[in-house]
């Protein structure tokens, strides 16, 4: 593992980013850590979160998926995809709110099941798995709102201005939605082993997390048609997340949660975003090879 450790900092560093990582073998035990334990924010990471609780709600009888969501253009939050960048009301059942919530990481969408579940019900959530680094203190329409204020007069131009970068409360682990790396593997491993969830609604969320459409971090290092990779991705000013489930034909399963920062504030860095998918299968190789060592 040593080698393999070496090899992702350096990828990390060769990318221009700070990097932490956990990845583990869902079935084997064998893990991976390069700074697994270090708080973090998780942006839209956090909707795993989420929608682990939607469904809890669900296998409960305290919700009906299928209920009906009135979805009016007034109000709703800011985003570049879904339900947040339409112009039209619209009518939508709980579950697909949650598809779009997670395959495009639609920001409406994912408050508005927000408003149904409510934030403490995430966390009771996160808590009952163990994940006691893991705390959701705002909505995603509050945390927009946070960079809106802490970049000033100056707008969204002001946030490729590093000084202003430095006083984003959205940034800052302490002060928003937050995780860290073991923390995200193991609300993984508990999805793909239907310990979070019953096994009804666990496949259900296993089967939204593999419709996520972006293939340019986690999915970049998995380039086989035969590997299934099932993820969400987490973005702010100079952060790239993904946590995900990389799944091989052979039966091997593998948590991987990588969360990022960079220097650049620049919202285009490619090598930033692939070099996620490099960690990882740098990682999931390193735990496939203990695994084979070890029959």
């Amino acid at each position: 593992m040593t080698d393999a450790l070496a090899r992702i900092h350096a990828a990390f560093a060769d990318a221009g980013v700070t990097g932490w990582l956990h990845a583990v073998g869902i079935d084997s035990g064998a893990q991976l850590d390069a700074g697994a334990d270090q708080p973090v924010c998780t942006a839209s990471v956090h909707k795993l979160c989420l929608l682990v609780a939607l469904h809890e709600h669900a296998a409960a009888g305290r919700l009906d998926l299928t209920e009906q969501v009135e979805c009016p253009p007034a109000g709703r939050t800011a985003g570049p995809t879904g339900l947040a960048a339409m112009l039209d009301a619209a009518r939508l059942s709980l579950r697909d709110l949650a598809l779009l919530m997670m395959t495009v990481s639609d920001n409406a969408a994912a408050d508005l099941l927000l408003r149904r579940v409510g934030l403490d019900a995430v966390n009771a959530t996160t808590a009952r798995l163990g994940l006691t680094r893991t705390l959701a203190v705002h909505s995603f329409g509050e945390m927009l709102a946070t960079l809106k204020e802490d970049a000033g007069p100056g707008g969204a131009r002001a946030l490729a201005d590093p000084r202003v970068i430095t006083r984003l409360r959205a940034l800052d682990p302490a002060r928003t939605n937050r995780s860290t790396p073991r923390d995200m593997t193991r609300l993984l491993g508990a999805v793909w082993r239907d310990e979070a969830c019953t096994p009804e609604h666990g496949a259900a969320i296993r089967r939204i997390l593999g419709l996520q459409v972006w293939p340019h971090r986690l999915a970049s290092g998995f380039p086989f048609d035969d590997v299934h990779v099932a993820g969400k991705t987490g973005s702010l000013p100079t952060v790239r997340n993904e946590v995900g489930v990389v799944e091989y034909p052979d039966g091997g399963r593998y948590a991987v949660a990588v969360f990022t920062r960079t220097a650049h504030t620049a919202a285009t860095l490619p090598a930033a975003d692939a070099v996620i998918g490099t960690a990882a299968r740098i990682a999931v190789d390193a735990l496939r090879a203990e695994e084979l060592r070890a029959r």
